[in-house]
């Protein structure tokens, strides 16, 4: 077993937990539901897109939505805007 120093989680040294990792990569929206590939979600804030003068407004639908890993865990494109990235705590699913 290993050991970490500074929270004390404890792992074994094979990587035998893996299968728990798998299941902590799990993406939620704003109101806590579980986010998959190929959903539909609502915005719920008005968005600045960065670079631009574009806002992507209050309760723009997006379809279709790809889960990724990083900061921005949503990639999706939105009418009118384009191919972007969002963050899931900015959208609820519909």
């Amino acid at each position: 077993m290993l050991m970490c120093p500074e929270c004390a989680h404890e792992w074994a040294a094979d990587g035998s937990d893996e299968a728990a990792a798998d299941d902590a990569k799990v993406i939620k929206d704003s109101v806590g539901n579980t986010l998959e590939d190929g959903d539909t979600v609502t915005v719920i804030k008005d968005l600045k897109v960065k670079g631009s003068s574009l806002v992507v407004k209050v309760g723009t639908k997006v379809k279709g939505i790809r889960l990724c890993d990083g900061d921005h865990d949503i990639d999706c494109k939105i009418d009118g805007i384009g191919a972007m990235k969002l963050k899931s705590e900015f959208v609820r699913k519909v």
